[in-house]
């Protein structure tokens, strides 16, 4: 039979909130078992932002091989469908070499996309799109929302009325395919995935957890994290990029031109970075097949991996 001698693609994935301790799991699993990293990070893919995007350093990087690290500059655009065609040609080719993967991150988008593939919906239509945004800008979230209940109400029950986001991509999708997105993915789920996945999830307690990412703040500071911002604005990165507004960096660029102070700027990158945690904890625990373990707890970690790779 053909293609019967070709072994089924397996990826270890492992995951959790920032903060948490991914990144010295990781390096450690992928050194016992000779693998690579696939970073599954949303803003670790841009270049010349290190210290706020926590990105593993050089010496890491020289003792594991990492990928999908620095791919495009602030300016350049990057999305999920991107992310999914990078990593699934390395992953092949990690799996051509017989080496084994380690798909490390907490962007939760770009882990479903990457395990369970993406659906079938039409891509962004830009002048669409831009005239939804607009429209959002000057009548409101609700307004569309509205349209939305009205025209998709299946849609509308899983979609948050402030998520502007998923408001206008279900209104895209509708105009273009006729469909509801909701149709979509009801059909994508009864797709087979495209790889054999162990999940390990990463969690602490909600105080350990603060603790650690309220000290890793404070490392980032020291470590020279506003020299960087300062940095991409004189390489002409206007704040009003995306990344430029991502989490810590647009604390940091009000800082910079006065509008905060360092106090303050620190304080809310630490309050923000807590909530976004969480917000991670709760996507990622609708995933029943994810096994949780202490970040500490490496042994463990590794007995799972040795069952997975070398089942029976």
């Amino acid at each position: 039979m053909a293609g019967a001698d070709i072994p089924e693609p397996r990826l270890i994935c492992i995951l959790g909130p920032t903060g948490v301790g991914k990144t010295a799991m990781a390096l450690e699993l992928a050194d016992r078992w000779g693998g690579e990293i696939v970073s599954a990070d949303s803003m670790q893919v841009y270049r010349h932002m290190d210290i706020g995007t926590a990105k593993p350093t050089s010496e890491e990087r020289k003792r594991i091989p990492h990928h999908l690290l620095d791919v495009v500059n602030p300016d350049e655009p990057f999305d999920v469908s991107l992310y999914i065609r990078l990593a699934n040609g390395i992953i092949a080719d990690l799996q051509r070499e017989e080496r084994p993967v380690f798909v490390v991150g907490g962007t939760g988008l770009y882990i479903r996309a990457l395990l369970g593939g993406l659906i079938d919906g039409p891509g962004a239509d830009e002048v669409l799109r831009r005239e939804l945004k607009q429209e959002m800008h000057h009548r409101g979230k609700a307004h569309l929302y509205q349209r939305l209940r009205t025209r998709d109400p299946m849609a509308a029950d899983r979609i948050h009325p402030h998520d502007g986001v998923r408001i206008i991509r279900a209104l895209e999708v509708l105009e273009l395919t006729g469909r509801s997105i909701v149709a979509h993915q009801q059909e994508h789920c009864f797709r087979e995935a495209p790889y054999r996945v162990l999940r390990v999830g990463l969690c602490l307690d909600r105080e350990r957890l603060n603790d650690r990412i309220e000290r890793r703040t404070d490392r980032m500071i020291a470590d020279g994290f506003a020299e960087e911002v300062r940095r991409l604005l004189d390489m002409g990165y206007k704040e009003s990029l995306k990344p430029m507004q991502s989490l810590g960096y647009r604390n940091m660029v009000s800082f910079l031109a006065g509008r905060q102070s360092l106090g303050e700027a620190v304080r809310l990158i630490k309050r923000d970075s807590c909530r976004y945690a969480k917000r991670q904890m709760t996507w990622f625990a609708a995933d029943r097949e994810v096994g949780w373990l202490d970040p500490e707890d490496v042994d463990a970690a590794s007995k799972r991996i040795g069952l997975f790779l070398n089942p029976g």
